[in-house]
């Protein structure tokens, strides 16, 4: 009995310490969540403010005819494989780069990396301004100087959504490169000297060597870039607003306009369910494609 007291006293304590946290946890996720997934099944909106029913998957079918749902979609996978890839595709040989013995390598990485302390809000703002038609539009500037029309980023349909995806490639690629020059730092230089003494080439080195090694980098850069680009709003609301022509729209715009300020709750509760099980399929997929590589 003795021992099971002084057991039982150790663990109090744990318990008594993630007490806080645990509460917390409940409080601002498992019982939002679950509040999410109850009013996903009825009719809560600004029309039914008191009245609520359930009436069962009237939601998810509205979501799956409704062709502005559909489309917030179909952006938003496009948005988070073009992202997660662009700036995996970047951020690697510019870690391999920026690992050589160079004079200003760590000016360099600095400057890559500086963009990225910069909140998504003002980033957007910014590029608001370079993407710009009018007079002070810098890049439109450049283009109707070598003899070209301006190019409208924000207002064509057909390209809006990749002039998104460019600034948040352009944002997040010097910290994604960051990540992989601390794992290139792990691989130890006997590989290299070895490769170089059989002939290796530059690629052959990197292709055999640095690539399968940098696999854990690359499955945490990988998975977080995915996740990121799922749940992207906040650049899209600094330059687009989800326009032109919905051409924008993502899931989570959709979800904050029609959820809340159109008062359509139950939908949005629906279409957060919708969010969450496409997340968790997307990263399931994406983590055994990763293990599978790994294991080869």
């Amino acid at each position: 009995m003795n021992r099971l007291a002084v057991s039982f006293r150790k663990e109090a304590i744990y318990i008594f310490f993630l007490a806080p946290a645990i509460l917390l946890y409940f409080t601002f996720f498992i019982l939002p969540s679950l509040q999410t997934f109850y009013y996903s099944f009825t009719n809560w909106s600004d029309v039914n403010p008191v009245d609520v029913t359930f009436v069962g998957f009237k939601n998810f079918a509205v979501l799956l005819r409704d062709e502005v749902y559909l489309k917030g979609i179909t952006n938003t996978f496009t948005y988070a494989i073009l992202y997660m890839v662009f700036v995996n595709v970047c951020a690697i040989p510019l870690a391999v780069a920026l690992n050589q013995k160079l004079v200003t390598r760590s000016l360099l990485r600095s400057i890559f990396f500086l963009p990225a302390v910069f909140s998504v809000l003002v980033i957007g703002f910014l590029w608001s301004f370079l993407y710009s038609t009018s007079d002070f539009g810098l890049i439109n500037q450049i283009v109707t100087g070598l003899g070209f029309e301006k190019i409208n980023f924000l207002g064509n349909p057909k390209i809006a959504l990749y002039a998104v995806v460019f600034t948040q490639v352009w944002q997040f690629v010097g910290y994604n490169m960051v990540i992989y020059l601390a794992n290139l730092q792990t691989i130890p230089s006997d590989y290299y000297e070895a490769a170089k003494m059989d002939g290796a080439t530059g690629l052959q080195t990197f292709r055999s060597i640095t690539l399968p090694l940098l696999l854990p980098a690359i499955s945490f850069c990988t998975v977080m870039t995915m996740i990121n680009g799922l749940k992207v709003f906040d650049i899209v609301f600094a330059l687009t607003g989800g326009g032109p022509a919905h051409a924008t729209e993502t899931i989570i715009s959709l979800m904050i306009t029609k959820g809340i300020n159109e008062g359509f709750y139950g939908q949005g509760s629906a279409f957060g369910i919708v969010f969450m099980l496409l997340v968790l399929l997307l990263t399931t997929v994406h983590l055994r494609v990763i293990k599978y590589l790994e294991n080869r």
